[in-house]
Order: structure tokens, then sequence, then C-alpha cells
């Protein structure tokens, strides 16, 4: 037991001290990562002339509902004029809907249709299939390792975001 406790305080240790080539190959990996973790709702978004913005406003509507334009501006860290062209796409083709706010009518809330629910859930669902299969060959400690790498890559304002995300409920 005392020859592991030392191991895994060496292995932190270790990584106190990565060197370049060592961070490099770290970086080289998320790129790679990356690419095919969009690689499946790139292809679904492709045959529907929509791009990665569209998936990422589906997801952040989808995760929180009646979520505002301007909160959604400061989830996506994206221009106004931005969101607004993918916005007005997503309304125009029946995927979101956009309601006057209850507390402020001066604001809008955005929902998903059935249609864009649908759309979202087959997006979601290729990445999330990546996701249970690497998190299964990885393991426990793995995930785990992960997600606090994830975390601590973030600036405060976005792990803050990111925090009020990870409360809401998931049966969304």
């Amino acid at each position: 037991m005392q020859d592991k406790a030392r191991l895994q305080a060496m292995v932190g240790e270790d990584l106190l001290f990565l060197t370049d080539d060592q961070l490099r190959r770290g970086i080289e990996a998320m790129f790679f990562a990356y690419r095919a973790f969009t690689a499946d709702p790139d292809a679904i978004l492709a045959d529907l002339d929509y791009g990665r913005a569209h998936h990422r406003a589906l997801h952040f509507i989808n995760r929180d509902p009646g979520l505002t334009v301007t909160s959604l501006l400061a989830v996506l860290g994206v221009t106004k004029q931005s969101l607004n062209r993918v916005l007005r796409t997503l309304i125009e083709d029946g995927l979101v809907d956009s309601r006057i706010g209850r507390r402020d009518r001066r604001e809008r809330q955005l929902h998903l249709t059935a249609t864009g629910t649908a759309l979202e859930r087959r997006l979601s669902e290729a990445q999330r299939a990546r996701m249970r299969a690497a998190y299964r060959r990885a393991g426990p400690q793995a995930v785990a390792g992960f997600r606090q790498v994830l975390e601590a890559m973030m600036d405060p304002e976005t792990r803050a975001q990111y925090q009020a995300l990870k409360d809401l409920p998931d049966d969304r």
C-alpha cells in the first residue's frame, strides 16, 4: 500500500514538471480528439447547411430552455451579429422558438421546438456515444482526471459559466 502511495506521489510530481515535448503532445492530442469529437455532428450539420455554431446554440438552448439571447451570447462568447445570423436561421427553419420574456418583455427567451429537440438529440447522441466509449476504455480514474484538467484549463469566468450549467437538471 505504501508503494502505491509513493508511486502516485511520483506520478503527481512528474505532472508538475512536464517538458515542452510532453505539452506539445497533449496539445496535439486535444486537436485530434476535438476533430474526432466533432466529426459525426459535422457530417449531420453539413447535410443541413449548418455549422458548429448552430450545434452549440442548439446544445445550450436544450440545456437551459428559456435561456435569454444575452445569456447565450455570454456562454458562446461570440459577437451579437454572429449569434443573430445563427439564431435567425434556426428560428426560420423551425428549430428554435423565440418568446417574449415573462419578467422582462424586452428579453427574448429561447426554446427548442420538437424538430430542434430531435436534431439536438441526434447531434449529441453521436458525441455521447464517442465519449461513453472513450470513458469506458480509459477507466474511472482517467475520467475524473480528464475533467479536472479541462476545468483547470478554464479561466475563472468560463469555469463559473460551466459550473452554472453543471447545476442544471440532466433530464432535459
